[in-house]
């Protein structure tokens, strides 16, 4: 079986808009701070793939064309910076409130992923910057690990700051 790590797109592989969302290529920043994770779980045998609720769509504020500009966009700003493409890309573009048995914080891209590439969920991680991540990821089975800052109602799921990045990394090796 494979081994996988799972991450969120906005606040883990570029900086969150807030109240708004990534709708072009311009708009994307890459978050640096990942890079050295995705090295290294590259490296170490870790599938790399990409569980992003994208309700702008389902909004329709972008098309799903737009989201895979942005996507294409956000792989070739991780090559200029040596990092590894994203193997594959899952996306919920239901939106909030409609019981989408994929929309995280359910675990439906999570458990499509390991089906669609044989991962098994006990070798495998999923980075986040919400609840909503670490609940689908526990849900699918996996070891969760939270960047940013959270509320003290959270602790028992996430660690404050980027520096749980380091420590995911040392998991890895």
């Amino acid at each position: 079986m494979n081994k996988a790590l799972f991450l969120d797109r906005d606040g883990v592989i570029n900086t969150r808009l807030v109240g708004r969302y990534v709708q072009t290529p311009d708009q994307f920043s890459l978050i640096t701070d990942i890079v050295p994770l995705l090295r290294h779980a590259h490296a170490r045998g870790y599938m790399l793939i990409l569980i992003t609720n994208q309700q702008g769509v389902g909004k329709g504020l972008m098309s799903l064309e737009d989201l895979d500009v942005v996507h294409e966009h956000m792989q070739q700003c991780l090559h200029q910076v040596g990092a590894p493409r994203i193997d594959a890309i899952y996306v919920c573009t239901d939106l909030d409130g409609q019981q989408s048995a994929h929309r995280k914080p359910a675990p439906g891209m999570l458990l499509d992923a390991m089906r669609d590439h044989g991962i098994n969920p006990l070798e495998s991680w999923f980075v986040g910057d919400s609840i909503t991540d670490a609940q689908a990821g526990r849900a699918a089975g996996v070891k969760t690990a939270l960047v940013g800052d959270f509320q003290p109602e959270a602790a028992d799921l996430v660690q404050p700051s980027h520096a749980m990045l380091e420590l995911v990394l040392q998991k890895l090796l």
